[in-house]
């Protein structure tokens, strides 16, 4: 069967933007490897998504994806090696086969960048994040800790200033790789402690993290926090598009407003597009934006 509409990748944008598809009167499938949800999966709570006050990751994508079954969206269970375009068709190669479709929204999205110490694994979800906009309000009034130096780094700590008793900064090297106006920002805040040419040693905890273990050049340090924001970059997941997709000088694929990729017919949506925020809300934008162009330009 050659499907309208093919989406690979079943996080928040790709449900949505099967849900709009299918809405739009198309055949759509969408693949995911695994289980629908993304990232969102490993979420334990959410408080951050319009509608709801909190809700669990796994919850909201069953609820995502009912939605999308229910307009006539199809989930595919498979992993996705490869995408090309040939006689106007795309083919997707997975395990389970070869599919084809006249378009294709791509939204495997990004992998958040780890740091590969002790507790890391142990504690994501309590009291390990990569998140600070989307799990900073679970430790309001506590102390938590950034690491990182770039503009991400430097914006979860100001963020986190304003809900946090106190925010320790890690980085480590002796000056930030972020804009020098955040840096400056960061400096003058008064319950942001610095703590430069330092690295994590392990995540330290019981049922929740409770201390880490820094280098420092003085010698070991051990800071008592409820939480560590991990900020040290991601890497979109764009192994299965062309070379000739275009990206930005961080790999993230460049789209236009309408979620158009260079390649016609191809589409861009969620956490490995190009854009200046990644949060669930954003990428269901995406995808329905998306699937709208797509749908349209099938027309």
């Amino acid at each position: 069967m050659t499907y309208d509409i093919l989406i690979a990748g079943g996080g928040p944008a790709g449900m949505t933007a099967a849900l709009y598809a299918a809405r739009a009167g198309k055949t759509v499938a969408m693949i995911e490897q695994i289980a629908p949800g993304g990232q969102m999966m490993n979420t334990p709570d959410i408080d951050n998504y319009p509608g709801f006050e909190k809700i669990a990751g796994y919850e909201l994508s069953m609820k995502m994806q009912a939605h999308a079954e229910s307009a006539g969206a199809v989930t595919i269970y498979d992993q996705i090696l490869s995408l090309d375009k040939k006689d106007d068709l795309f083919h997707l190669t997975g395990n389970g086969g070869v599919y084809t479709a006249k378009s294709v929204i791509v939204c495997a999205g990004a992998k958040r960048r780890k740091l590969g110490v002790p507790g890391e694994e142990e504690f994501a979800g309590r009291g390990v994040s990569y998140c600070a906009v989307c799990d900073g309000n679970f430790f309001r009034g506590r102390v938590t800790a950034v690491n990182g130096g770039g503009n991400t780094a430097l914006e979860d700590a100001l963020y986190l200033s304003a809900i946090c008793e106190k925010v320790y900064l890690i980085h480590r090297r002796d000056s930030f790789r972020g804009s020098p106006f955040l840096a400056e920002k960061v400096k003058n805040q008064k319950n942001i402690e610095l703590i430069l040419s330092s690295v994590v040693q392990s995540i330290n905890g019981d049922a929740a993290v409770t201390s880490l273990t820094l280098q420092t050049p003085s010698g070991e340090r051990i800071i008592d926090t409820s939480a560590l924001f991990v900020a040290v970059g991601s890497i979109p997941d764009t192994a299965i598009l062309p070379e000739n997709v275009a990206r930005d000088g961080n790999g993230y694929i460049l789209t236009d407003e309408q979620m158009r990729t260079n390649i016609k017919g191809l589409y861009a949506a969620g956490d490995l597009r190009s854009s200046p925020l990644k949060q669930i809300v954003t990428a269901c934008s995406d995808g329905a934006i998306a699937a709208t162009a797509a749908a349209n330009d099938l027309a």
